[in-house]
């Protein structure tokens, strides 16, 4: 499995560098797993999170490196501590012991083969609990073929529809078509969403799709995609937190939030098509309180 880091083509912009040698591509990961947070996690989809939390694993370093990311500390500029892949193992089963609901690894494309090995690790210590992939949805059919077996729920983002925006906000001009294709081998292997008598999720797809402000018709695209493909057998979450940071600034249309009527008119439009499993946000949520403090903590 570690081969594959050999000549990395883990995610679509396959930049075939040798991260057993430590050359670094786009995501800027070598052969070290780098996290910067262990811990249960409220904020996330109600099934998912329910009453006592999701077991959260963040990952540092991305593949996609939008410019707008909540979590730009990480992603970007790579913030984080080495870890082994039995100390990985080992996080999971104390995550378990918390009562976490699941496992939940957030933006762990570029460690798929040193998570499998640690899920591996932590099976054999006794692990149970779903495992849930979070991803920004630019992967590869490969890497998930990878996961087939060891994933119960894929938590994955439908970012865009249009690859000009892509391109602009996310350095790619192929996500829709990545995206898609990737979405389609988990949903032939994870099928129809399943839950406990508690209502958690135990196996299943959720779709993310986080408005940015003045890319309704964008949005409206992605959603009529998602229904017309899947119709109500996978949730879609309809997020609008999106949070104007620093690092957006030249981006002058970036630098704002999205305003309630442009969620309300993409809220509306899903219903009018014929959505029904979806997941909205009410209330403040473009505040900084909801990122994350990456403190190291579980580690």
């Amino acid at each position: 499995m570690y081969e594959l880091l050999k000549c990395c083509t883990l995610c679509p912009r396959e930049c075939k560098v040798n991260r057993l040698a430590n050359e670094i591509g786009f995501c800027k990961a070598t052969k070290d797993i780098v996290i910067s947070r262990a811990a249960l996690h409220y904020f996330e989809e109600p099934c998912i999170s329910a009453s006592s939390g999701s077991g959260t694993i963040f990952f540092s370093n991305c593949n996609l490196g939008c410019v707008y990311c909540q979590n730009y500390q990480i992603s970007t500029c790579g913030y984080g501590k080495k870890i082994t892949v039995e100390r990985l193992g080992k996080i999971m089963i104390e995550l378990q012991n918390k009562k976490a609901h699941n496992i939940n690894l957030v933006t762990p494309t570029h460690y798929v083969p040193q998570i499998i090995e640690a899920i591996k690790i932590a099976k054999n210590l006794g692990l149970k609990i779903p495992i849930v992939y979070n991803t920004s949805g630019y992967e590869s059919v490969e890497t998930i073929k990878l996961l087939d077996g060891y994933i119960d729920i894929y938590l994955t983002d439908f970012k865009y529809y249009d690859n000009n925006y892509s391109k602009k906000y996310s350095k790619i001009d192929n996500y829709f078509e990545c995206a898609s294709i990737a979405l389609e081998k988990m949903y032939d292997q994870i099928g129809n969403p399943i839950f406990d008598k508690q209502g958690i999720m135990q196996k299943g797809i959720i779709v993310r799709h986080l408005i940015l402000p003045g890319l309704i018709d964008d949005s409206k695209k992605i959603i009529k995609y998602l229904y017309n493909k899947y119709g109500n057998n996978i949730y879609i979450s309809i997020m609008n937190q999106y949070t104007p940071l620093e690092n957006v600034k030249k981006y002058k249309e970036l630098n704002r939030i999205v305003t309630s009527k442009e969620y309300d008119e993409v809220i509306n439009y899903a219903i009018s098509i014929g959505v029904e499993n979806a997941y909205i946000q009410e209330g403040e949520t473009q505040k900084e309180s909801f990122i994350p403090s990456f403190n190291f903590e579980g580690l």
